[in-house]
């Protein structure tokens, strides 16, 4: 049984309810979650970048210092018409990273890869503040939520190569250790909003013994 971590779109302003919307998600290394999501039905664009920090610094290797305010991110638009927020926040905090890592994911450090959620309206706001109450009452984790939540400001999309990288790069070890497995857990526990179409699905339905799996891990 699904554990629903938010609320439904029953009763949601009407302003929430237009025809596409977005929201700004950091969860750790963005060419994961940017496959994660692409993959779901409803979503119809997902762009890697950074968000919480200025114009002037959101650039990788800057942003990579730790020093900027940013956080790779991904810039989600849905229409929750197909999708509601309370499923994409089921995919953001059960599959799609590990929101009681602060300040890191996996082998990546840094505030960079902090989980924070850049809501664009009140009721996404809302909405994930009960999510986050919800995992926590029902001891979803056994450690404490640290996903950070803010207002969104700004967005700046990531250089090019940084775009759909599982899809173009899916034999990388990075991706073969960190990422693969996360599509397969969204393939297995959320089977009703995957797009089995998606490039990233396309990916993990080729042989397992077509991917190469020996380098490192790390990015």
């Amino acid at each position: 049984m699904l554990l629903t971590l938010a609320v439904s779109f029953a009763g949601a302003p009407a302003a929430a309810q237009a025809a596409t919307t977005h929201v700004v998600l950091a969860g750790g290394c963005f060419w994961g979650m940017q496959a994660v999501f692409e993959s779901l039905r409803g979503v119809t664009h997902v762009v890697a970048g950074f968000s919480g920090g200025s114009a002037a610094t959101a650039h990788y290797d800057i942003v990579s210092t730790g020093t900027t305010g940013h956080a790779e991110s991904v810039d989600v638009t849905y229409d929750p018409a197909k999708i509601s927020f309370a499923q994409l926040l089921d995919v953001y905090f059960l599959v799609a990273h590990d929101p009681t890592e602060l300040n890191f994911q996996g082998p990546d450090e840094g505030t960079q890869y902090r989980s924070e959620i850049f809501y664009t309206n009140h009721f996404q706001r809302a909405a994930a503040q009960r999510a986050i109450a919800n995992l926590a009452r029902n001891h979803v984790y056994r450690s404490p939520i640290v996903t950070e939540l803010a207002p969104f400001h700004a967005f700046y999309a990531a250089e090019s190569y940084h775009q759909d990288y599982l899809v173009h790069n899916p034999d990388s070890p990075y991706i073969v250790y960190n990422d693969l497995p996360k599509l397969e857990a969204l393939r297995a526990r959320f089977p009703a909003l995957v797009r089995a179409d998606a490039a990233p699905m396309r990916v993990i339905a080729a042989p397992a013994g077509s991917r190469h799996r020996g380098g490192s891990s790390r990015r």
